[in-house]
């Protein structure tokens, strides 16, 4: 990886969606970009077109965030390169009762939702505070802000990184280091697919909006410039993160379960 003036930011879960788009934000700013997903060659394809387009160094790092040991691997190959901004995007989801579930699925999902965003954070940050600059940008969901019957682990895990990037972003007020916790709600992204998710009600409600992943790494992006702790992408994103957060669970849970059943 060659050496650049231009700051680097580190994407993870960057091959599609979200991610992708995140990337081509950073770029247009002006990043270096080092690209991480299982998949090599969508990868490769999303960096070409970063170089092509806005001139930006962009390297690949193909990577399964959800085995142990990944995250630290992964920062071993950047080879002591500074990263200016962490993106991690990298996460997937699941859908059904929980006591069917795959094991290896939750424990994949809890090692990449969580693992690997806490150890990659834990790893880029002391040189952010040494440095005095940085910012970080962690992927959650509007699903943080209650509990999801039927996708139990999925919503827990964004809680997690709710409440961890709360928690930095005022662990490090004055470092020169800021922490934005990104909350989009239903999202036009492969995520629907791999979570199995396609015929929830969530998705099908009338006048349901699907935000593009365009309109929301726009919004993250614009957040993380500004430093804020919190964006929640969509006006009815943000009512409903509210009234999620506020209402007693008798009310929530039960809404919940019927947004997120799955008709198969």
């Amino acid at each position: 990886m060659s050496e650049s003036r231009r700051p680097l930011a580190l994407v993870t879960g960057a091959s599609s969606g979200i991610g992708a788009a995140l990337a081509r934000e950073l770029a247009a700013d002006g990043h270096d970009l080092i690209l991480v997903a299982r998949s090599g060659a969508a990868l490769e394809a999303l960096a070409a077109e970063l170089r092509a387009r806005f001139g930006a160094a962009a390297s690949v790092l193909p990577a399964d965030l959800a085995r142990p040991g990944a995250a630290a691997e992964l920062f071993a190959r950047i080879g002591g390169r500074a990263v200016d901004v962490l993106v991690n995007n990298a996460g997937f989801g699941d859908n059904g009762p929980f006591h069917e579930a795959d094991p290896a699925r939750i424990d994949g999902m809890i090692g990449l939702n969580i693992g690997a965003l806490t150890a990659l954070t834990r790893l880029c940050l002391p040189g952010m505070v040494a440095r005095r600059r940085g910012r970080v940008l962690n992927v959650a969901s509007t699903a943080a802000f209650q509990p999801g019957p039927m996708m139990a682990v999925y919503c827990a895990s964004k809680a997690y990184v709710l409440s961890f990037s709360l928690a930095l972003a005022e662990e490090l007020r004055g470092s020169g280091v800021a922490v934005t916790a990104l909350c989009p709600g239903a999202t036009a992204t492969n995520f629907i697919h791999e979570a199995k998710i396609e015929d929830i009600a969530l998705f099908n409600l009338p006048g349901m909006s699907v935000m593009s992943p365009e309109a929301v790494a726009r919004s993250g992006y614009r957040a993380l410039r500004q430093r804020r702790r919190v964006v929640v992408t969509g006006l009815n994103n943000r009512i409903g993160a509210f009234f999620g957060s506020i209402l007693p669970y008798g009310l929530v849970l039960p809404v919940a379960r019927r947004m997120l059943a799955s008709g198969r």
